[in-house]
């Protein structure tokens, strides 16, 4: 019974932060906090449904230039025909974020069309577990994209992004089931856990490694002794590995001099009611991708290596 009433206590705590999330999305920018423009290019990958669609249609509703991205080039293109039909700014381009040439085609077609681009929200991302499964039958895909991906993207359009004053913004989708201090579903060995959570020990190598390792426990058939997160393992370990390296691009971007800031940060848009949570979630895709926009848009911006969840921040 007490633990029912936790649940509940919580339900109602989330329903009322939604509540005044849903709130604070109808107050307008004013002048002064509008650093951006029609002129403003915002990138959103896999952006064809879901988060990603969401968060375009949200951003261009803020007045700015959307590029919306999709693997499958038909599928996008019907995407932004309905925004199009809204009378959104919205462009649309395919985009593989595993595929080299992809990339480099994405790039050379920004280059010759805008020349730049402001902000990328890496939404782009895959998981084939549903309720309580926990089959790692695609983690190979599942750490590809969600981790690999976001890092291509991100070293992809780093020398693309326009300086100025504002400077530019870097949003990665992500989830609190990558938190490496989570209390439930968590790294068991407790050095990597101390290496992955501490700035001054964390790299690109180790978390690359970290995640080779669980792959050849995956191919060897020993991965359930591995100590990884329980739930959702392969999922949750390429989020986690999203948000150690956001930490990362965080520390190593801060060096660049004013007017060539490039902030970056993550978000958990929560259980959201989309098709990769099966349609089972409890929040709307509206309220879902509300941080992550607002993330993009904050205006004086010094926020950067930051995790948040429903406007606020919370630890890695």
């Amino acid at each position: 019974m007490e633990t029912k009433g936790k649940k509940e206590k919580a339900k109602e705590r989330r329903e009322k932060r939604l509540q005044e999330i849903s709130l604070l999305r109808t107050i307008p920018y004013s002048d002064h906090q509008r650093w951006w423009s029609s002129e403003t290019v915002a990138v959103v990958t896999g952006a064809n449904r879901g988060i990603g669609f969401e968060i375009s249609r949200q951003l261009a509703g803020h007045g700015l230039t959307v590029i919306l991205t999709s693997r499958d080039t038909s599928v996008g293109l019907e995407a932004a025909n309905v925004l199009q039909e809204g009378g959104f700014n919205v462009d649309v381009h395919q985009l593989d974020v595993l595929d080299p040439p992809s990339i480099k085609e994405f790039c050379d077609w920004i280059q010759e069309k805008y020349g730049f681009i402001d902000i990328l929200v890496n939404n782009a991302g895959v998981n084939y577990n549903l309720g309580n499964d926990n089959s790692v039958e695609f983690s190979k895909q599942v750490i590809s994209t969600n981790y690999y991906g976001t890092k291509n993207m991100i070293k992809a359009m780093i020398p693309m992004m326009r300086p100025s004053t504002a400077g530019a913004r870097i949003v990665n989708v992500s989830s609190r089931l990558g938190k490496v201090n989570g209390r439930r579903n968590r790294i068991e060995d407790s050095a990597l856990k101390e290496q992955l959570g501490d700035l001054d020990t964390l790299s690109e190598e180790l978390i690359d490694r970290t995640l080779s390792t669980f792959l050849q426990q995956v191919e060897d058939g020993n991965w359930k002794s591995g100590g990884w997160p329980e739930r959702f393992t392969d999922y949750s370990l390429s989020k986690l590995a999203v948000n150690a390296y956001t930490r990362l691009m965080a520390k190593e971007l801060s060096d660049r001099p004013e007017g060539q800031k490039i902030y970056i940060n993550c978000f958990c848009p929560g259980w959201v009611k989309t098709a990769m949570t099966g349609w089972a979630g409890n929040i709307s895709a509206e309220n879902g991708a509300d941080t992550g926009v607002w993330l993009a848009l904050l205006p004086d911006l010094a926020i950067s290596g930051k995790f948040f969840a429903e406007r606020r921040e919370i630890s890695f």
